[in-house]
């Protein structure tokens, strides 16, 4: 009974990951699609905690606490600054509508779960269903960087498919501790760099929507 009541908390927790990484394909709006990103790190933060719990890998422990201090706390608050600071349109332009967008998630979603089940037959229930569901997070995550034309919400569709990876990871019992804090601070160097790489294109060329900047180089889409 105590190991079904783990699997089904361990379900619920990475199914809610791929809840919210929905509710970030649905927003078009730049704060809330920040505080949804803040909150798909915050349920990460539960799953992983959760893993580190039921596996007795402490080292996973710090895995949960980076991701709840670095992506849900430290990363949403810099990127309300650099929103703030760019005076960037808070409507975020979808390709293709948020109708199609929902429609291809569903269906990445679909794709995951046939691929994936039946392809870890053999592995730990644990680890199998968090892998199916990562690689859900992570093709939603793409998807997200396919069809948004502003920068921002592309950097946030990156941090979405990370902490995809993170899942895979943690659910696979684990990976080694130096490695995730490697990791850890490989992604949040980068978000650095991005932000000043925002800050340069606002400077220039007076957007970060991206449909424009193909517009300055005479380009179509």
């Amino acid at each position: 009974m105590q190991e079904h009541l783990s699997l089904d908390i361990a379900q619920l927790l990475a199914g809610g990951l791929v809840l919210v990484s929905f509710m970030l394909l649905y927003q078009d709006r730049l704060t809330g699609l920040i505080n949804i990103f803040a909150l798909h790190a915050l349920v990460l933060t539960l799953s992983v905690a959760w893993q580190a719990h039921v596996q007795g890998a402490a080292h996973l422990y710090v895995t949960a606490a980076i991701a709840l201090v670095f992506k849900a706390i430290v990363i949403p608050y810099s990127l309300h600054k650099i929103v703030k600071a760019l005076r960037v349109h808070r409507t975020v332009e979808v390709v293709g509508g948020i109708g199609a967008t929902m429609l291809v998630g569903m269906f990445l979603m679909g794709l995951s779960l046939v691929v994936m089940l039946p392809a870890t037959t053999t592995a730990d229930p644990y680890a199998r269903e968090d892998l199916a569901f990562a690689l859900t997070i992570v093709l939603l995550g793409m998807l997200m960087m396919v069809t948004r034309r502003n920068a921002v919400s592309q950097i946030i569709g990156f941090m979405s498919l990370e902490n995809g990876l993170v899942l895979a990871a943690a659910g696979a019992n684990g990976m080694p501790l130096v490695v995730e804090i490697s990791v850890a601070f490989s992604i949040l160097i980068a978000f650095f760099v991005i932000g000043i790489f925002l800050f340069r294109i606002r400077e220039r060329f007076d957007t970060v929507d991206l449909y424009e900047l193909d517009r300055v180089r005479g380009e179509r889409r």
